[in-house]
């Protein structure tokens, strides 16, 4: 089962009468060096993008309408065996039928990477990252203004966010025999253990769900703990928090590593003072201090602080943080999973850069993502119906004719006043192979990157396996799923109240008092 099934499947069993129409789009893996950019040496890992744009049909009669949509990223890091999944935006229009379907994915999309059985890559661990900041849009634009769209409150959006990480360990558990470990972990930035926790039971919409919850939650980081393998291996001489803390894009942690990395008395910005060592200190730590210090002047890339900042100093700096506490709740969560893998040789043969069947290049969902973001609003029925039905006809066109996705192709906007099938009527009609080169271009040195006022070379070496081809057969087999859903509708909370079940009111009369004469 691929990725594009086991989200249709979880559509199953939602109430209502609906089709869902479901894009499912995984580039193809390529060398990422950003991951750990402070780790020395860096370890290998292997970048893939995916992009989950689910729209919704009331009828057959009725236009499709985007409902939800997802982007993530998946690292892997053969040299520990471990993945790496990131949770980058969720986001909805609420122009569907209630309840959304945007739970039910997550749950699918997150199981599906951990279950080692239908993970597409063979690891022996995977950590889960995500931070929860709630906002009235992240993919959809201006879908804001639309009044059926009701945008959960911090302290809801982290209660909602655990409940689907413990529905995702208990599907897990149950997949494996409970052979797999899994450790939860859970930081609401400026609240104590008790505060969080009362917070998020009283924001829990179902107080008999959690009560009922069995995954065992650790409330604070996963960064001293060492039952599950971190990603990035490193010796007890050179572990700093560049070697234990991952970078990903528009992450809180990533901007406050930066500053740590870079806070240097060079910079501008004078770190605090180290203390002198005691005269009776002996010489081998008066030397260890020197290379410490001599180590962090000579790193191009900055070291700064790094080795000098525990992990839990570094989380209780968090609090103090302008994103974690502007108004308001925000929460840091993880999951770890290991999980033995039966050896199956052929597994570990694949190269981790050779692309899979049903992948897609990168360009195309860079192409699709801003088109979503920067050619469309979703303020309305109407402006939804239109922006779903160029997306769609967009994916599918890229699929059925054209060979490569370039960075050269124009971006369907709004101004521009064309429709999907005009964008596509100049390009062939089946895919031409005989474009691509067959060999690689002979190596060249590339030109020289200033960082720091020092020299930096690029440490990506070329990609030895082409970009995969898109072709409508891609399209039909794993990108574009439907499901026709019918099930009972929820019941109406107004048809709960009747006049049978009002509370009845008793009239008291007063009596009164007969006076003495």
């Amino acid at each position: 089962m691929n990725l594009r099934d086991a989200l249709l499947a979880s559509l199953a069993t939602l109430p209502g009468t609906r089709e869902f129409h479901l894009h499912v789009l995984v580039t193809s893996p390529r060398k990422h060096s950003a991951l750990f950019p402070f780790a020395h040496p860096r370890p290998r890992s292997y970048l893939q993008d995916i992009v989950v744009l689910l729209s919704e049909q009331r009828s057959s009669d009725t236009p499709r309408v985007f409902v939800s949509a997802i982007e993530a990223a998946v690292y892997n890091i053969p040299i520990s065996s471990c993945a790496v999944l990131y949770i980058s935006k969720v986001d909805t229009t609420g122009q569907g039928i209630a309840p959304a379907p945007t739970a039910n994915l997550l749950r699918a999309l997150l199981s599906f990477y951990s279950d080692p059985e239908s993970r597409p890559f063979a690891t022996d661990h995977l950590w889960i990252h995500l931070f929860a900041r709630a906002q009235g849009q992240y993919l959809f634009p201006n879908s804001a203004d639309y009044e059926g769209k009701h945008p959960l409150s911090g302290v809801k959006l982290c209660a909602w966010w655990k409940r689907v990480f413990g529905d995702v360990a208990e599907e897990v558990k149950r997949r494996t025999n409970s052979k797999a470990t899994i450790k939860l972990f859970y930081l609401l930035p400026g609240s104590s253990e008790s505060e969080a926790s009362h917070s998020l039971k009283f924001a829990s919409i179902s107080s008999a769900a959690a009560a009922s919850a069995s995954p065992q939650w650790t409330y604070g980081h996963p960064y001293s703990q060492s039952e599950t393998p971190l990603p990035c291996p490193a010796s007890e001489a050179s572990q700093n928090l560049g070697h234990i803390i991952p970078s990903f894009e528009d992450d809180p942690k990533s901007r406050f590593m930066d500053e740590i990395a870079y806070t240097t008395e060079a910079d501008g910005v004078k770190s605090p003072a180290r203390k002198r060592p005691r005269k009776d200190s002996s010489r081998d730590e008066e030397v260890e201090t020197v290379e410490k210090d001599s180590r962090r002047r000579g790193d191009g890339r900055g070291q700064g602080e790094l080795d000098d900042v525990t992990p839990d100093e570094f989380w209780e700096r968090m609090s103090f943080r302008q994103e974690c506490i502007a108004g308001t709740l925000t929460g840091f969560f993880a999951m770890g999973v290991s999980c033995p893998l039966r050896k199956d040789p052929s597994r570990y043969e694949i190269s981790p850069l050779a692309p899979q069947a049903g992948q897609v290049p990168s360009q195309m969902t860079k192409r699709i993502m801003s088109s979503l973001l920067t050619a469309h609003e979703f303020s309305t029925i109407g402006r939804c119906v239109r922006a779903t039905g160029i997306l769609e006809e967009t994916i599918k066109g890229l699929c059925e004719g054209l060979a490569t996705v370039d960075d050269t192709l124009p971006i369907i906007s709004s101004s521009q006043g064309q429709s999907s099938s005009q964008a596509i009527s100049d390009r062939p009609s089946t895919p031409q192979p005989e474009t691509r080169p067959q060999t690689l271009a002979p190596p060249q040195t590339p030109p020289p990157r200033m960082q720091n006022g020092t020299r930096v070379m690029p440490d990506v070496s070329p990609n030895p396996f082409p970009e995969p081809v898109t072709t409508l057969e891609t399209y039909n087999s794993h990108i574009y799923g439907s499901m026709h859903v019918d099930n009972p509708p929820l019941p109406h909370k107004s048809s709960a109240k009747t006049e049978d079940s009002a509370p009845q009111v008793t009239i008291l009369t007063v009596r009164k008092k007969n006076k003495r004469t």
